[in-house]
């Protein structure tokens, strides 16, 4: 691999474009006729304007294999959202003779559909919740929301979802329909198809995720979890690695399931393995991530590992019975700043502007990610995410770790435009970082 098209905008795909350079990659960006300010234009080596604006125009499987082939580029990195779990566009990228950073056609096929996935979990011996079978319609839903009795609650979730998006909680029967026509909606419009399916709701659960990497060889590697409770509406705000207040079995179990589900699916590349822990020990899989994660950057960290360079070397072939996995060293925490405006009931809105400064922090153990500068005129029409700023601290004592950040964000000057910064470090001052006392309902709560 010689040159690289980067198939997406903003911090990842300056994220993508370093790594590249690192090891000797030329890179191309590509931008949308309405984001050919955002910075990650100005960081790859070329840049290609896509026909469309919005979204749509990074969903463009034609035009973004022509952007490709136009600029002699010889492979693709889809980095996270728009097509990265599209086996359609990972079908695209080999028939054009390229080479795909990320798994393999059928992988995306089956982990791009959260009912295989979980199917594929159940054959794996992997725990599950209960849940409807593909994608089910209102009759079906009706019928398995009676099944769970008196106490039932379930949770809509797209076929095709991912990021948060097409999920809704549902704890009364007369709510059911309304939210699946508004999952529907909103998958059809973020993923091209609306089909939708239910699964049995885990009350105070958190949300705990376990990072692999498999080669083309057959090599399955788990380097290490992270926790990614601290959410609102289901999208993840804080993320921190090693999880903490895990058990060695409960660890140990989550690490051996994660393996597991991966080594059924023959799969390659980098992914994530998502899991429920409930407060009664209920451990289930929730979904299989076949992509970077926007919060790779922790496990990153406390490794010293660039999962990108692993990336890479897994599409050139390269074997990784070798590849040494450090244990984790102390903790990280990654704060997604994003452009809203903060509402007096705690909610928000996404929010925009002109950026009239941009400084963010630095300093031992501070990395952010972004794609921010003074003068930048933020779009409506993309994600509201800005940066990521994670702190790295030797002690793996969460509260040490939640202070650090949020003194961190404190040197975050960001003007012009409304963030939820202030909100971060409220968050981030939590008595109930002492003995991490955070599920995934804790923001909505409290």
């Amino acid at each position: 691999m010689q040159h690289l098209l980067i198939a997406n905008r903003g911090e990842i795909a300056i994220r993508i474009a370093r790594a590249a350079a690192e090891v000797g990659m030329q890179t191309t960006a590509v931008f949308a006729e309405d984001d050919g300010e955002s910075l990650h234009v100005r960081r790859a080596d070329n840049a290609v304007q896509l026909a469309g604006v919005g979204p749509a125009a990074y969903l463009d499987i034609d035009g973004i294999v022509a952007a490709a082939k136009d600029c002699g580029a010889d492979a693709i990195h889809p980095g996270y959202g728009f097509l990265s779990e599209n086996a359609d566009f990972g079908r695209a990228v080999g028939a054009a003779g390229l080479t795909y950073i990320g798994p393999s056609p059928e992988a995306l096929g089956t982990f791009g559909d959260k009912a295989k996935a979980r199917a594929l979990a159940i054959a794996s011996n992997v725990p599950v919740v209960k849940g409807t079978e593909g994608p089910t319609d209102f009759a079906g839903a009706r019928k398995f929301f009676g099944s769970l009795g008196s106490d039932g609650a379930v949770m809509v979730k797209a076929v095709a979802g991912g990021g948060g998006r097409g999920m809704r909680p549902v704890t009364d029967a007369a709510d059911l329909e309304e939210a699946m026509t508004r999952c529907q909606s909103e998958a059809e419009a973020a993923f091209g198809f609306g089909g939708v399916y239910l699964e049995q709701l885990v009350q105070s659960a958190r949300h705990v995720e376990v990072q692999v990497a498999a080669d083309q060889h057959g090599n399955v590697h788990v380097l290490g979890d992270r926790d990614c409770s601290l959410q609102r509406r289901r999208q993840k705000i804080v993320e921190l690695a090693p999880a903490p207040a895990l058990s060695t079995a409960q660890r140990d179990a989550l690490w051996s399931h994660a393996a597991a589900i991966t080594k059924a699916a023959d799969y390659t590349g980098l992914g994530t393995v998502e899991f429920l822990l409930g407060s009664d020990g209920t451990l289930a899989f929730i979904e299989f991530n076949a992509r970077l994660q926007v919060e790779h950057t922790v496990t990153e960290a406390v490794t010293g590992l660039d999962l990108v360079h692993l990336q890479f070397e897994i599409a050139k072939g390269g074997d990784l019975s070798e590849l040494d996995v450090p244990a984790a060293r102390g903790m990280a925490i990654q704060a997604r700043v994003n452009l809203e405006t903060m509402e007096p009931d705690g909610s928000a809105r996404p929010g925009g502007g002109n950026l009239t400064a941009f400084e963010p922090p630095a300093g031992p153990g501070v990395r952010v990610d972004h794609f921010g500068y003074a003068g930048y005129q933020t779009s409506p029409r993309y994600d509201s995410m800005l940066a990521k700023v994670i702190v790295h601290t030797n002690s793996s004592d969460p509260i040490i770790a939640a202070m650090a950040t949020a003194r961190t964000l404190s040197e975050f000057r960001l003007e012009g435009a409304p963030s939820n910064i202030g909100f971060l470090q409220a968050l981030l001052s939590r008595t109930q970082w002492s003995d991490y006392k955070f599920d995934v309902k804790f923001v909505e709560r409290e």
